[in-house]
């Protein structure tokens, strides 16, 4: 049986859960929590599986994989239907130049670690935090906008017109943007995108509020 440990609230799980469902793979959901003070990601536990102590962290069968971009490619290899790159070595560059805006230069800075040690050891406060959003976000949104402005590969999606590798980077960074109030209006591909991804079922079954470990209002 596959394993996705997580945490409801993760950007890079929610990337892995967009894309299960996007294949139609079934999998059990294992909670890890997050929250400072609880830390299940230090666990000895959970250290054991992942010396990182970061999520997500994917099991299936004999494979067993940390890091959103590496489950990801192997998802795509493994079960090729519904795929998540294009199929010519130009288009898989282009969609990667988007997927890394995302990976290598906003999400790393603003994940909990950065988040939490800008609050302990740095003294940065709640205000300070969103300012920090605020600084950064941007900076990758920027570019990802323009790039999507030019490209004549971009659809109703980031590449053409099925969701695919792109979009499960986009759509958990502008959730984030949303919760940290960071304005959206300079950027109206991006937001086309989101509101064509929101009402696919493969991105609503993965929202950080559809996941067991969420918070029950």
């Amino acid at each position: 049986m596959r394993k996705l440990y997580g945490y409801y609230r993760s950007s890079a799980a929610y990337r892995v859960r967009i894309a299960l469902a996007l294949k139609e793979l079934e999998y059990e959901s294992v909670a890890v929590n997050l929250l400072p003070g609880v830390s299940e990601q230090l666990s000895s536990d959970f250290m054991a599986l992942n010396p990182q102590g970061r999520v997500p962290y994917f099991v299936d069968g004999d494979v067993a994989i940390s890091q959103s971009p590496a489950i990801l490619e192997y998802l795509d290899e493994a079960y090729p239907d519904n795929p998540l790159l294009p199929v010519d070595i130009d288009e898989r560059a282009h969609v990667r130049q988007l997927v890394n805006i995302i990976a290598c230069d906003t999400h790393p800075l603003l994940n909990l670690a950065v988040t939490q040690a800008l609050k302990m050891n740095y003294g940065v406060d709640q205000d300070g935090i969103n300012a920090w959003y605020h600084r950064w976000m941007p900076e990758g949104f920027k570019a990802f906008e323009a790039l999507l402005t030019q490209s004549k590969y971009t659809g109703r999606f980031c590449y053409g017109d099925e969701p695919g590798m792109a979009d499960l980077y986009l759509i958990p960074q502008l959730y984030n943007a949303k919760r940290f109030k960071v304005p959206l209006e300079g950027y109206p591909i991006m937001q086309r995108i989101d509101e064509a991804c929101g009402v696919l079922k493969a991105f609503k079954v993965a929202e950080p509020e559809n996941q067991p470990d969420a918070p029950q209002s």
